[in-house]
């Protein structure tokens, strides 16, 4: 996908909403970054962003409901190869790594109908709340410069951010940046030196996928 398709993709998501958005993406399902929204350049947030949206019971649900939890909050949709291709690991690290405090939420940037049966079908086991426009307006929320699905955010047990994540997550990136979550719940790195040394561990993995 070359800057020319990402700039077009940025004016479609920014100026007709989230049902162009997801229309005019769809067919282009096979691209490693599906979607890129230019956003605000107001910065990463310090903490992750308050914002609440329909769980699978139809019911409104806040983010904030995992007190205390190192948040994995993975936004996705159906029609998104990437997003798909990660669900297995996201249900593999639901189990492996919950007992150490990490909650796992899928944002599904989505139509309803779509995100409930297929969820359904390959077994999601973690929560996850729903959202068209207003999943988008939750990826909005963390105000970088431009971000694709998938994307996912990781903080602390404080709700402090410590990376954001654009692209297929990968299990030696999820471990490099859960291993790092640790050590700053445990007291022995700040979130600042935490940020620091993900990006430097993350920019060292070989690119072999």
């Amino acid at each position: 996908m070359n800057k020319l398709i990402l700039g077009v993709t940025a004016v479609i998501a920014g100026g007709v909403g989230f049902f162009a958005y997801r229309l005019a993406l769809a067919p282009r399902e096979a691209e490693p970054v599906v979607a890129e929204l230019k956003q605000p350049t107001g910065g990463m947030p310090d903490v992750l962003p308050a914002f609440s949206l329909q769980n699978r019971e139809g019911q409104l649900q806040s983010i904030e409901d995992w007190p205390q939890k190192s948040m994995i909050v993975n936004f996705w949709a159906t029609w998104c190869a990437p997003c798909r291709r990660e669900i297995p690991l996201l249900n593999e690290l639901n189990r492996t790594r919950s007992a150490e405090g990490f909650q796992i939420v899928g944002v599904a940037v989505d139509f309803r109908e779509d995100v409930l049966k297929y969820a359904n079908e390959i077994g999601i086991d973690y929560p996850i709340l729903i959202g068209e426009q207003d999943g988008l307006n939750a990826v909005n929320s963390f105000g970088v410069e431009a971000v694709g699905l998938p994307f996912t955010a990781f903080t602390d047990s404080k709700g402090r951010i410590i990376n954001l994540h654009i692209g297929e997550l990968k299990a030696r990136e999820a471990k490099v940046i859960l291993d790092t979550i640790t050590r700053v719940n445990s007291g022995e790195l700040t979130p600042a030196t935490a940020r620091t040394a993900v990006a430097r561990q993350l920019a060292a993995l070989p690119h072999d996928g």
